[in-house]
């Protein structure tokens, strides 16, 4: 296996792709436990689901880890996530008015260890740990109307770039914020009766005419699957997701130019 090394140490030491995976291993690990015994379904998605079903396990360069939880389970979840114990620290507009809400909903960060992102923009503003992170997305009911969805997703992409903005000149915009996550908790509810689930709208970097979108019924009943030395869950035909979050050749190896870590530009373990 390739060791892609993402930090040299001034002792010489070097922080590679793969020390940051078993990290990572260990905060899914906890968070499965956590989930199994409440019954809060989740799984594996983006570049984690497709690294279970191409490689068994992580993609060999992949440096970060992403979850997709239905928002009923992932409010059920911001109930129960402090049992993680005092090794983690769960980052959500609901517990840190300063959450960055065009983020993914949740950041899980493991103690002891800090992360910078290649991330310029949406800098993480929560000053009670800057740890190595599992990505939690809310994921939602979807129109099945086309011109429904666009006009919604609009809603909050006008917003999107304000956000932004509000953030990065460090001004306050708890209002705002708080306004474009309303926006998608009443999408999905709007839609609870459709066939179709996706990123729920406080995720608009994709195409509004291309969102990422697939039938739940792909997804459920889920699936454990082996992933490095455990099961880890996936949709039971991750087919769809892949095609809508990944590539419809998803499981076609990139060039090996773009077989790279791209999340993380500074980290200690």
């Amino acid at each position: 296996m390739k060791n892609y090394i993402l930090k040299t140490n001034d002792d010489g030491s070097t922080v590679t792709v793969r020390d940051v995976q078993l990290v990572l291993l260990d905060i899914l690990k906890d968070i499965d436990a956590l989930c199994r015994t409440y019954e809060i379904p989740y799984w594996l998605t983006g570049g984690s689901c497709l690294g279970a079903v191409r490689h068994k396990g992580f993609i060999p360069w992949d440096d970060d880890a992403d979850i997709g939880m239905m928002r009923e389970d992932y409010e059920r979840f911001l109930h129960v996530c402090h049992e993680l114990g005092d090794g983690y620290c769960c980052q959500s507009i609901e517990t840190h008015r300063e959450y960055n809400v065009v983020i993914p909903a949740m950041k899980i960060r493991k103690k002891g260890t800090y992360v910078e992102e290649n991330n310029s923009l949406l800098k993480n503003r929560c000053k009670d740990s800057d740890g190595l992170f599992i990505d939690v997305f809310v994921v939602d009911y979807v129109s099945e109307d086309k011109v429904s969805d666009f006009g919604w997703r609009m809603k909050n992409g006008l917003l999107l770039p304000v956000l932004v903005a509000l953030d990065n000149l460090h001004i306050p915009s708890y209002a705002l914020k708080k306004k474009y996550v309303k926006n998608a908790v009443a999408y999905g509810k709007r839609n609870r009766k459709s066939r179709l689930i996706g990123y729920d709208l406080t995720w608009c970097f994709d195409s509004f005419f291309h969102p990422v979108v697939y039938p739940k019924k792909s997804v459920f009943p889920l699936q454990y699957v082996p992933f490095e030395d455990t099961y880890l869950p996936i949709p039971h035909d991750p087919d769809p997701l892949l095609r809508a979050e990944v590539a419809e050749n998803y499981m076609s190896f990139p060039p090996e130019k773009d077989q790279v870590p791209k999340h993380i530009k500074d980290i200690k373990l």
